[in-house]
Formats: structure tokens, C-alpha cells, sequence
């Protein structure tokens, strides 16, 4: 009877001890051993389930252990995933993962404005292209005046309000976090310093934009800026009407492929060939380099300048009109044989 009894200790006592390794074993596998393979970035989106969080996890981030995702989930998402963008990196153990979700710990997200942006559209697409929040609302924001009021804009000089850079923010930010940060940037762009080159130049921030936009719309060459920002403001600042090709463009909704002298009769507060001075808003969404470039501009005699015939993108000055006329007939005599060698 006693050698049975010590025999039913000691294979209980196995089997305890068996217990409390195979459950402390899982138990470090589960929360603090790495579980995945490859770095994964995961978005949430509201409504999401559970079961399809673990799917992308098991599939997407190569999990090691499947069990451990599936059991940590059981445990830490009874209320399912929050929305959001997590980036889940082979060292999290499958435990740390599911609290992110749990708890909404999100990696941080960049929303980048870049390119040629002359459209609320455009702007729209690239804003909700990049984030949670979908393009339709964002639209809807840019068009709204009572919304757009609250940020000292409207939405005919919203454009001011976007200066094109890489933004950190998270991905889950509504459209109003989304205009606060723009809002935010705006503000700490627009120093004491840049504030006092505008008034140097006469101009307002708003008129800055402005300017920066019709440079922004002339060339593609950061290095030209200065000096059309030059150009324009010795012509404003002599009252010559600014006669730029860019706003004539913004009149007819960027349609045209070559501004025609027809198309110099459109009566439009934004042609600068009908009326002096500026146009009222932004054409287009100018990048700082050409806000900078106003309020830098290159000091000059300048008052002209036309396409290269070279074709590079850059272009030729003139402080005389006789001398622009020839760089003109110049480009004009290289555009037609170019035109001439292609078929056209």
C-alpha cells in the first residue's frame, strides 16, 4: 500500500511538473519570445474583427507560433481590435502585439505633400491616399466655408494653408486633426523673420502665397525661383500688370496646352494679363522653396523672361522688351524646327 502510494506521488509529481513546464513554456512563448518572421505593417480599419487581425498576422508577418497569436487574442481583445497603423517588428512577442491593438498604441504615420498640387481634388486624393480619413471628406472640408473660417481661411485661398513637406502624424487622425496639424505648421512656418520679409516686399502672407504660387506654376527648377520671384516683383512693384501664363492656365482649369492670345480675354479676377496686381488666392499649393523665394528674392533689373530654346526647363531674362522679343522669336524659331523634326 505505501509503495503504491509513494508510485501515485511520484507520477503525480511528474505530471506536475510536466504541467508547470509545458504552461510556463507556453507562457514564454506567448509573452516574451519573438514571434514573427518578417516586419509587418498592419492597418485597422473600424469594424475590423478579430479573426481577420490574426489571419494578417499569421500570414503577414510570417508568425512563428500560430497558437501563440491565436491565444493572445482570445485573452486581450475580448472587445476586438482599435483602428489604426501598427507596425509589428520580428522581435514582438505575440502578447505585445495584441495589446497594441487592445490599447491603440499606434506607430506614428507620415503624410507627405509633394509634386504639383493645382487642384482641390488632387489635394484631396493625396491627403486620404495616406490616410484613414477618405477623400470625400477632406473635399468636403476644403469646400466648406464654416469649417475653413475657424482657420482664417476660405475655400478660395485654402491652398495658403498646405505647405508641402512630410508631416508626422497618426494614421487614425480625423479631418479636422488633419487641418489643426496644417494649421499648426502654418503658424510655426510664419516666423517674425519671414513675416518681416513680406513686409519688406509690401505683401501680406497671404500675397506671399500668392506669389509663390504664379513662381511655382512658371518652372519646375528650384534654382530659377528667386529670380522669377524677382521678376514678378519688380513688375509689381512698377505696376506693370504681372502677364503670367500660370494664372491664365488656373482660369481654365489647367486645360490648355498652350496659352493662345484668344485665351488672354478671359475676364477673370485671376488673369494677370487683363487686370493689375495680383490675383485674389493661390493658384496652386507653392512649395516653401518658392514662399522663401519671394521673400529672397534675387535682386535684378528684370522685367521679361521666356522659355530657353534649349528646352531644359530653364529660362532667359530681359530688362528690355526689345530684348525679350528676340530670346522670344529665339525659342520660337527653335520650337518650330523642333516641331517640324518630329512630324508635327
Amino acid at each position: 500500500m505505501r509503495k503504491k502510494l509513494i508510485v501515485g506521488a511520484a507520477v503525480f509529481l511528474g505530471l506536475a511538473v510536466a504541467a508547470s513546464f509545458f504552461f510556463g513554456l507556453r507562457y514564454y512563448f506567448d509573452n516574451k519570445a519573438p514571434n514573427f518572421r518578417s516586419e509587418y505593417t498592419l492597418y485597422v480599419y473600424p469594424g475590423t474583427e478579430t479573426a481577420e487581425v490574426v489571419d494578417s498576422l499569421v500570414c503577414g508577418a510570417s508568425a512563428i507560433r500560430k497558437g501563440s497569436v491565436r491565444r493572445c487574442a482570445v485573452s486581450e481583445l475580448p472587445s476586438g481590435p482599435r483602428p489604426g497603423k501598427y507596425v509589428i517588428r520580428p522581435e514582438y512577442p505575440a502578447v505585445y502585439v495584441m495589446r497594441m491593438l487592445a490599447n491603440g498604441w499606434q506607430t506614428p504615420h507620415n503624410l507627405t505633400l509633394s509634386g504639383t498640387i493645382r487642384s482641390k481634388g488632387r489635394l484631396a486624393s493625396m491627403i486620404g491616399r495616406q490616410m484613414m480619413a477618405d477623400s470625400a471628406s477632406v473635399a468636403s472640408a476644403l469646400a466648406d466655408t464654416a469649417f475653413l473660417a475657424a482657420y482664417g481661411f476660405t475655400p478660395e485661398n485654402v491652398f495658403a494653408l498646405f505647405l508641402p513637406d512630410t508631416y508626422e502624424m497618426y494614421w487614425t487622425a480625423s479631418v479636422e486633426d488633419i487641418f489643426n496639424r496644417f494649421k499648426k505648421e502654418y503658424d510655426a512656418f510664419w516666423t517674425p523673420e519671414r513675416l518681416s520679409l513680406a513686409e519688406k516686399q509690401g505683401l501680406s502672407r497671404m500675397e506671399v502665397s500668392v506669389m509663390a504660387s504664379i513662381v511655382s506654376g512658371e518652372t519646375l527648377r528650384k534654382q530659377e525661383y528667386p529670380v522669377i520671384a524677382g521678376v514678378y516683383l519688380n513688375r509689381l512693384h512698377r505696376g506693370i500688370k504681372l502677364q503670367a501664363d500660370p494664372t491664365i492656365c488656373f482660369c481654365f482649369g489647367y486645360t490648355l496646352d498652350r496659352v493662345l492670345k484668344k485665351h488672354l480675354k478671359v475676364d477673370s479676377p485671376y488673369n494677370t494679363y487683363k487686370y493689375k496686381g495680383l490675383p485674389p488666392a493661390p493658384i496652386n499649393v507653392p512649395p516653401k522653396a518658392c514662399i522663401d523665394a519671394v521673400l529672397n528674392p534675387d535682386e535684378h533689373g528684370y522685367l521679361f523672361f521666356c522659355a530657353s530654346p534649349a528646352f531644359d526647363g530653364t529660362h532667359r531674362f530681359a530688362v528690355t522688351y526689345s530684348e525679350h522679343l528676340k530670346n522670344a522669336r529665339e525659342f520660337q524659331r527653335a520650337l518650330t524646327l523642333r516641331q517640324r523634326a518630329s512630324g508635327q
